[in-house]
């Protein structure tokens, strides 16, 4: 099994990866496909089902399928431009995605909340078509996101059946399906999960490229805590609920002046840097699933908290903390699931615990020596 680091993290857009960056992914897709035909479309419709339909104004789903149509993907995502183009279509009831032409789209006809059908696949479903100039459908697809950003068609999600795991992968040196698989691996290998980890990213792309795009998916990570932790006010969607995180923030930095830190302190700076996140994704700012949107700011937390509190920490760590989280989260979803839909029993943030838990054991074996002698440990095992 085989499930990159790139796909665990990714970069994207708020609130929602299964309700606003999965609708996107799925218009970008239909575009694709469109691409790919003898013919041109006149216009475009789309229509929502089960969950994206009841949810989807409160998670902008409405928005993301017409930026998404527009030829717009989560992890380029130009604030400004998306906003122009949104603009540009109310106005003339056109889009105008790269390589199709003029489109018609009039998102008031268009793009439909079906709240009567949901459709058989999955809770979060939506139908896409293509239409001649008379109105009728040229060409349909049925997307289903199916949680962190992840869009299958219906028949990809038919060909899978029960089985919704990652496909094996014959491809890389250590395919581990399971964390006993894995944990024998590392023994025998004598290498670090986040070491395993690094050889089967290997097998797709060059070292250099994998930690240059982990510490990309990390500087996203930081630029979205600034921000939440730098902006005031109030957050979009008429509810009136003010931010939360710099507040909390200045109320820290003085406690920590006056010496008067609490024990519990740690999870208070955490909880702050989570939050920060949260907030940003709940403006629908740019953020990193990890693995969803919905829990974006467990992991980040915990890194950033390392960083800026603990003597001689260092970015150059930040590469094996990913890799190792994220081969504790292929796990998850290859196995269980890291859709709130799809596995409702545990909360989402839940399941994002077991990797900075991880993660925060690599850094730690990185000054330890004491751990070091003890190789055949599982603890070594998951710290190096």
């Amino acid at each position: 099994m085989f499930l990159s680091v790139f796909d665990m993290f990714k970069i994207g857009v708020g609130p929602s990866s299964s309700h606003t960056m999965g609708p996107m992914v799925a218009g970008a897709r239909f575009l694709d496909k469109l691409r790919a035909q003898p013919f041109k479309a006149y216009g475009l419709r789309a229509s929502l089902h089960g969950s994206l339909a009841f949810t989807g104004k409160g998670h902008a789903t409405d928005r993301a399928t017409i930026l998404g149509l527009a030829g717009f993907v989560p992890a380029t995502l130009d604030a400004e431009k998306a906003e122009a183009a949104l603009a540009a279509n109310r106005e003339t009831r056109i889009l105008a995605p790269e390589g199709l032409g003029d489109l018609v789209f009039d998102p008031e006809k268009d793009l439909v909340f079906d709240y009567d059908r949901a459709l058989p696949g999955h809770a979060n479903g939506m139908m896409l078509f293509a239409t001649d100039s008379q109105g009728d459908v040229i060409i349909q697809e049925t997307y289903y996101s199916i949680g962190g950003g992840f869009v299958m068609t219906e028949a990809e999600l038919a060909s899978k059946g029960d089985d919704t795991r990652t496909d094996a992968t014959p491809r890389v040196p250590y395919p581990f399906a399971l964390a006993s698989e894995m944990l024998e691996m590392a023994e025998k290998s004598g290498k670090s999960i986040a070491q395993m980890k690094m050889e089967n990213e290997r097998a797709y792309r060059s070292e250099p490229e994998i930690r240059d795009g982990i510490l990309k998916i990390w500087q996203v990570m930081r630029d979205c805590m600034d921000r939440g932790l730098t902006t005031g006010g109030t957050l979009p969607g008429g509810l009136n609920i003010r931010r939360r995180a710099p507040a909390i923030l200045e109320s820290l930095k003085r406690e920590a002046g006056m010496n008067l830190t609490a024990p519990h302190v740690i999870n208070d700076w955490m909880s702050t840097y989570a939050m920060a996140v949260n907030e940003e994704n709940a403006a629908g700012g740019q953020v990193v699933t990890a693995p969803t949107n919905g829990a974006a700011g467990v992991v980040p937390a915990v890194i950033r908290y390392w960083l800026d509190h603990v003597p001689g920490a260092s970015e150059r760590n930040i590469p094996d903390f990913l890799l190792t989280a994220a081969a504790i989260g292929g796990l998850v979803k290859h196995n269980a699931s890291i859709s709130g839909r799809s596995a409702a029993v545990r909360p989402r943030s839940a399941r994002p615990l077991q990797w900075p838990r991880q993660g925060w054991r690599r850094f730690w074996a990185a000054r330890s020596s004491r751990l070091k002698t003890r190789r055949k440990s599982r603890w070594n095992i998951i710290s190096g």
